[in-house]
Parts: structure tokens; sequence; C-alpha cells
């Protein structure tokens, strides 16, 4: 079954074959091998219902609905104009400004991709315009959109809670600002970095505090968004999917206060939502079998086995973990990633102590760095075209970015309070 499962998915991925159909298919075949043909089929059936059949699941579709209305109705523009007079005279101010939208964006939509296109769009004619370099402007929002997925709401923390059999969806919220905080800021350092080599990227002027405080009363709205929904959850006023259909209430009365979008929008929004959704429950179902196939075969137990023959350093285990997840997450995209790796690694990483949810802070933060990493990074391409420049001098300029974000990734994997010390404040642990 091993053998069928992953040298199935390494062929079907290798031909170019979706990554659903890659992971299902090899899934139950296993089963009728071990099963026969009708219980093989059946459990397979049975088991792809069981794994979207899920109150907590509705929670996906609505966040990417209300993504996708945020992403339409102007908040990037009232997010980009605040980070702007906040960055104020730093050095490369346009490129902070960059980072901080990522960050505001990125939270409240959750996409990586969406913060990229939406901020990226704005940002980088206004940088073209003041002699940023076209690949450093591009890296730069490709780099910094990420944070979104680590600073709550964020669907692949859903989706972690899903696979790992019922972790907190509030403490994983909590437990992602500081490490989402983190990324941003060593984003920023790498900037500050740059700059210091061209002293010609500098602000010309300095947002007095009428101007500081009229940008902020058009992004509060915005902004309260998070509040509401985070601290709702949180606060247990309501659970994660009640808080996405909130999420989507409140960002469709905003776009429609902004009159960023209209009525006849709105087909083009839910189709776009509809289709992104199904994409990722289809994964969820599939991954479904190739989790019950992998509990068959007792793969984790094996896992952690040869492990602790080999090891016993719980320092050694944790670095084996990022090495794997930086490479095999790099062809793979982030949902089917966790979906995959979280029934491997999670029984391990309990046998030698590690909390499950700073595992799933630790497990984000790795497929985060591997989204932007090439070949196969969808917010490299994104980034890249937004900015009108090849993906060559992209990566280039990304060297620095990575090195800096693997540093703080090291922090947050051998640094626990960075992930629990919120969650535990709140009494979420």
């Amino acid at each position: 079954m091993t053998v069928v499962l992953f040298g199935g998915m390494a062929v079907l991925m290798a031909i170019g074959a979706p990554i659903s159909i890659s992971i299902g298919l090899p899934s139950a075949v296993s089963l009728v091998l071990v099963m026969g043909l009708e219980d093989g089929a059946a459990t397979s059936a049975q088991r792809m219902f069981n794994g979207v059949n899920s109150f907590a699941l509705l929670a996906i579709p609505f966040f990417i609905l209300a993504g996708g209305i945020m992403n339409n109705g102007g908040i990037a523009t009232r997010l980009i104009n605040l980070a702007k007079v906040l960055v104020g005279r730093t050095p490369a101010p346009l490129a902070q400004t960059n980072v901080l939208a990522n960050m505001l964006f990125g939270a409240i939509s959750g996409s990586a991709i969406a913060a990229a296109a939406a901020v990226g769009t704005t940002m980088a004619p206004m940088q073209a315009r003041e002699g940023y370099d076209k690949g450093f402007t591009a890296a730069t929002n490709v780099a910094s959109a990420p944070s979104g997925m680590l600073i709550p709401p964020s669907n692949l923390m859903i989706i972690y809670a899903l696979a790992s059999g019922g972790t907190s969806v509030g403490a994983l919220f909590l437990a992602g600002y500081v490490p989402g905080i983190l990324w941003g800021v060593a984003c920023m350092a790498v900037v500050w970095w740059y700059a210091r080599k061209h002293p010609e990227l500098r602000a010309p002027t300095r947002a007095g505090l009428a101007e500081l405080g009229r940008v902020f009363v058009q992004a509060l709205p915005s902004l309260t968004l998070v509040l509401v929904v985070i601290g709702g959850i949180v606060g247990g006023f309501f659970t994660p999917t009640e808080g996405s259909v909130v999420a989507v209430v409140y960002s469709l009365l905003l776009a429609l206060l902004y009159r960023a979008i209209s009525l006849r929008d709105l087909p083009r929004i839910l189709f776009s939502a509809a289709r992104t959704s199904s994409v990722v429950v289809f994964l969820i179902g599939v991954s479904s079998i190739m989790s019950f196939v992998m509990s068959f075969t007792r793969m984790p137990q094996l896992i952690a086995e040869g492990l602790f023959g080999w090891t016993d350093s719980k320092v050694v285990v944790l670095l084996v973990m990022m090495v794997v997840l930086l490479i095999i997450g790099i062809p793979l995209d982030a949902t089917p990633a966790v979906l995959i790796f979280t029934p491997i690694f999670l029984p391990v990483a309990v046998q030698y102590g590690i909390d499950p949810v700073q595992f799933g802070i630790m497990l984000t933060f790795n497929l985060c760095i591997a989204i932007i990493s090439p070949p196969s990074a969808p917010v490299l391409f994104v980034g890249a075209q937004v900015a009108g420049v090849r993906i060559e001098p992209v990566i280039r300029h990304l060297m620095p970015f990575f090195l800096a974000l693997v540093a703080v990734l090291f922090l947050v994997t051998f640094v626990p309070a960075l992930s629990l010390w919120l969650p535990g404040l709140f009494g979420l642990l």
C-alpha cells in the first residue's frame, strides 16, 4: 500500500496530473488492492464523504468568499494609504509600505495570492515612478504576501485543525500573530538593508497628524473586521464557522458602503469563490482516503519508531521535519501539503513533546516559505506578473528575504513561547 500510494503520487505529479487526482487515485487503488474492488471502492467513498461532512469545514468557503469580496471591494487601497502614512520617512518607504500593506490585507483576506495581486497592482506602478528596481519591487511584494497566511483568519490553519483531528482553531489563530508579525519585521529589515545601499529611495514628505487621522478613519472599518471576527471566536461569542459568515456579511456591507462593488458584481464573485472552494473541499475529501491508508499501514508509527531508533534528540527531529517540509513543500500547494504531512509528522511531533498548536504554526511557516520558492511558486508568478518583470531578477532579489525568513523559522520552531504565549494567555491551551 505504501509503495502504491507514494509511487503513484510521484508518477501522477510528474506527468502533470492535478494534485487532487494524484492524491486520491493512488489512495483508492491502495485500498482496493487490500480490500478488494467492492469494499475498497465503498470505503474510499465513505472516507471522502466523512472527510467533508463537517460543520467546521464550512468556514473555508465563507472565508474564501469574504476574501473575494474584500479583493474587489476597495479595501486594499485604504489599507495601502494607511500603511503609507505609518511608515513615514523610513528608508525605501514605498517598499516598507508594500510589506505593511500585505500584512494588513493578508490578515483580512487570508490569502497570499490575493494580497500579492491586490497590493502589488497598486504599489508596483508607484514604486516604478519613484525609481525602484522592478525586480526588488516584485521580490518585496512576493516575500511579504504570505504573512497574511499566519496572521488570522487563515484558511490553512482551519485545514490543519481538521487534518490534526481537532486542534483548536481559536488557539491556532492566536498562535499565528507573533510569527506573522515576525515575518513582516524580517521583510522590513531586508528592505532597510537594501535601502542603505540606495540612499536615493527616501520619502519626499512626512504625513501630518491630520493626514494620518484621515486615512486611519477611512481604513478603520476594514481593520475592525479582524477585531470582530477574531475577537468573537476567541471570546466564545461564535464558532469559526459562524465567524466566517460574519466576515462575509461585514465585508459585503463594507464594499457596498465604499461603492466599490455593485449587486451586479456578486454573481462573478460568488462563482469565483465557489470554484476555489470546490478545489479545496475536494482535496480534503481525497486526502481523507490517504489519511485512512496511512493509519491502516501504521505509517506514522513506523516513521516515529525509525526516528526514535536513529535519534532521541528533539532538536534533530525538528530539523529533519523543517528540511523535508521546505523541500517537499515547493512542488506542492500549501493545502495538499498540510493534508499530506499532518497525519505523517504530527504523531511524531507529539511523541517528542511538541504541542500540536506549535507544530501547526511551524508547519504553516514552512509552507509559507515554500510557496514563494521557485520553481513552482504561485505567489512568485503573480508578484512578477503584476510588477511587469521576468522571474529571474525577482529570484535574485528574493535571496536575502529567504535568509531572513529561514532565520525567523528557526526562532518559531525552537522557541515555543512565540507561538504558545497568546493562546495560553487566553486560556486556550
